[in-house]
């Protein structure tokens, strides 16, 4: 099959380019080269493999993608502006990279004539806001995001919407109702979104997979808004203080890239995927102070971790995932260890050279008030 991975050169994607040549299907790469992602004047990564038909384009150019798409059997829509905290100030770029740049796609499907037989589009763990708790009294519960006065009063973990007493994480289930926090997340809410309408209405079979916190190598180690454990790779690589907020004990998903790679496959491969979205995580807890002390020991055992207490708007708590649908029905098994992992990515970060600008985003973020 010709398969077309948009967002190909990034990080998920170029994994995903290297599986996809390994089954023996040709692959063409469609990515605009976010000088944010690959830095400025960037060229195609090195590590994008020469097998692929790499073609330079945004999402947004209609003609582009429109010829991107000829002659494609299968779909990885993978490219997307990301930014948690950065989508909250420049809503209008994301809203047009992601959700405009779907929309897009979904239009050049539905009125050009074409062979798509497949679609797989990236979603993200962050539509769910925060995850799912556990109240003594009440059972399973979803509390909405912290109110100003608990944050303002450093009382960092969450309460029963109902009795208000403090609740335990458990792991997020798909059923989980969904609550984005910032434009970025309600933007990939609204990628599953009209992916899924759009591929049921024209039975072209599409997958959304809610990937959770991704980390291993080829992650954006000079982009401030990419995930923490590049963020902190970056910082000790720089011989900086990680930044953590909070008090360090908020907790998320940490899943290895290669692991990923295996639910895209999978999704990709199994019927049983058709029409459905899938939690794409590991399963396990980990604090953010563990992912931060993990890498301190490997990359800069002398710099001290710096909590600093204080909190982002939109932020969660916990959140985790339930991974025994995507097990059940498409047979994913994560296979990384996250210490095995860590060390994997430490080893790349050691052979690169990353441009800190945390403090500049930080910067950014306490302007706009996302910081207090």
């Amino acid at each position: 099959m010709r398969i077309l991975v948009t967002g190909g050169a990034g990080f998920i994607g170029s994994h995903t380019v290297d599986a996809l040549l390994s089954k023996g299907h040709e692959v063409r790469v469609y990515d605009n080269l976010d000088p944010q992602v690959h830095g400025k004047d960037a060229g195609v990564p090195d590590y994008l493999n020469p097998e692929a038909e790499f073609v330079y384009g945004d999402v947004r150019n209609r003609e582009g993608l429109k010829a991107a798409l000829e002659g494609v059997d299968g779909l990885f829509h993978l490219a997307a502006a990301v930014g948690v905290g950065q989508s909250m100030y420049e809503v209008q770029k994301y809203v047009e990279a992601n959700t405009l740049g779907a929309a897009v796609l979904l239009d050049l499907l539905v009125n050009h004539k074409h062979q798509v037989q497949k679609v797989v589009v990236a979603s993200s763990m962050s539509i769910y806001g925060e995850g799912q708790y556990l109240c003594e009294q009440h059972g399973d519960v979803f509390p909405s995001l912290r109110s100003a006065g608990q944050l303002e009063a450093r009382a960092w973990e969450m309460r029963c919407p109902h009795c208000f007493k403090i609740v335990k994480p458990v792991p997020t289930s798909e059923e989980k109702p969904l609550f984005p926090t910032s434009i970025y997340a309600i933007t990939k809410r609204d990628h599953e979104e009209m992916f899924l309408t759009i591929g049921r209405a024209y039975n072209i079979p599409t997958a959304a997979l809610r990937y959770f916190n991704a980390y291993g190598p080829r992650q954006a180690l000079s982009n401030p808004y990419t995930g923490v454990a590049a963020i902190f790779s970056s910082r000790f690589l720089n011989h900086k203080e990680p930044i953590i907020f909070e008090d360090g004990r908020q907790s998320r998903d940490f899943i290895h890239v290669s692991d990923i790679v295996q639910a895209n496959m999978l999704a990709f491969e199994r019927e049983g995927a058709n029409y459905d979205v899938f939690n794409v995580g590991s399963g396990v807890q980990t604090s953010i102070l563990e992912v931060a002390e993990l890498l301190g020991k490997m990359l800069a055992p002398d710099i001290k971790l710096q909590v600093v207490g204080q909190f982002r708007q939109g932020d969660i708590r916990h959140c985790f995932a339930d991974i025994s649908k995507i097990k059940d029905r498409l047979g994913f098994l994560p296979e990384v260890d996250f210490k095995d992992g860590i060390g994997e990515l430490v080893d790349w970060v050691r052979t690169q050279e990353a441009e800190d600008l945390v403090e500049s985003a930080r910067a950014e973020l306490i302007e706009k008030s996302l910081v207090k």
